[in-house]
C-alpha cells in the first residue's frame, strides 16, 4: 500500500505540472474512454508518430482514472532526478538484451496484476511510414497479452504531430492544434488462446492489434489507410533514424 501511495503521489505531481501545459498548447477531442477496463489491468497499444505522443496518450489514460505505466529506455532511469521520478512512478525500464526484455515483461505483468495500465507502442519506434500511418508492429504487446490474458486496448491519436512533427526541433504553437484521441474496444485475441506462443501466432496476433489501431486512426483522419502496412525491413530502412522514404517495392513501380 505504501508503494501504491508513493506511485500515485508521484504521478499526481507530474500530472499537476504537465496537464496545464498540454491544455494550454493543445485542444482536445477525446472519445472511447468507456473501452478502458475498470476492474482489471490492461495493455494500451497506441500509434506512434511524434515524440510527444506519450504525454498526450498518458494524459488521456490518466484523465480516465488510470495510472499510465510506460516501457521506457533503461538509460533514462540512470539520469539524475528523471530516473528517480520514473522509478517512483513505477515506469518500466527496457534493456536491449533478451534477459532485459524478459525482466521488462515480468515488471509489466506485476503492474497489471495490481490493476495498472501498461502502454506499449507495438511499432517500437516512431513510424517510418512517410504519411504517418502505423507501420509493421513488433510482437512484445501480443506476447504479453497472450501470456497474461490481459485485454489489449487499441488507441489512435492525431493532431499532436502537427504541434511537434516527427523528429522536429521545436514546437509549432500557432495556430493552436487539437489532439484527437480515441480508444477502441479490446482486440479479440481469443482465437490464439491455448495455442503455443510461436512466432507465427505472435505475428498474427500483432497484425490484429495493428489492424485495430489503423482502423481507429483512419476514423480520426477520415482517410483510407494504405492497402499494405509499411515494413522498414522490406524497404531497406534501419529501425531508427530519419530515413522516411525507404526503397520502393516492386508493386510501387507497377
Amino acid at each position: 500500500m505504501k508503494a501504491a501511495r508513493k506511485e500515485r503521489a508521484t504521478i499526481g505531481a507530474v500530472a499537476a505540472l504537465v496537464r496545464p501545459v498540454l491544455n494550454l498548447v493543445l485542444g482536445r477531442e477525446w472519445s472511447g474512454g468507456g473501452n478502458l477496463p475498470k476492474d482489471q489491468g490492461f495493455i494500451v497499444c497506441p500509434n506512434h508518430n511524434t515524440e510527444i505522443d506519450p504525454l498526450v496518450v498518458g494524459h488521456y489514460i490518466y484523465n480516465h482514472g488510470h495510472i499510465p505505466h510506460f516501457l521506457a529506455k533503461a538509460s533514462l532511469f540512470r539520469i539524475p532526478v528523471v530516473g528517480a521520478v520514473l522509478q517512483a512512478s513505477r515506469q518500466i525500464p527496457v534493456e536491449r538484451s533478451s534477459a532485459g526484455a524478459n525482466k521488462s515483461l515480468e515488471a509489466a505483468r506485476e503492474v497489471m496484476a495490481d490493476g495498472g495500465a501498461v502502454l506499449i507502442y507495438p511499432e517500437g519506434t516512431l513510424t517510418r511510414d512517410p504519411d504517418l500511418w502505423p507501420m509493421r508492429g513488433r510482437t512484445g504487446a501480443a506476447r504479453l497479452a497472450l501470456q497474461t490474458g490481459a485485454p489489449v486496448v487499441p488507441v489512435a491519436h492525431w493532431g499532436a504531430n502537427a504541434l511537434f512533427p516527427r523528429y522536429a526541433r521545436k514546437l509549432r504553437l500557432f495556430p493552436r492544434k487539437t489532439a484527437r484521441v480515441i480508444a477502441g474496444p479490446p482486440v479479440d485475441l481469443s482465437e490464439f488462446h491455448g495455442l503455443p506462443v510461436t512466432k507465427t501466432v505472435l505475428e498474427a496476433a500483432t497484425d490484429k492489434i495493428m489492424d485495430a489501431i489503423t482502423e481507429l486512426l483512419a476514423e480520426l483522419r477520415n482517410e483510407e489507410p494504405p492497402a499494405r502496412r509499411w515494413d522498414p525491413a522490406q524497404r531497406g530502412q534501419s529501425a531508427t533514424g530519419r530515413d522516411f522514404e525507404g526503397q520502393p517495392l516492386p508493386e510501387d513501380k507497377a
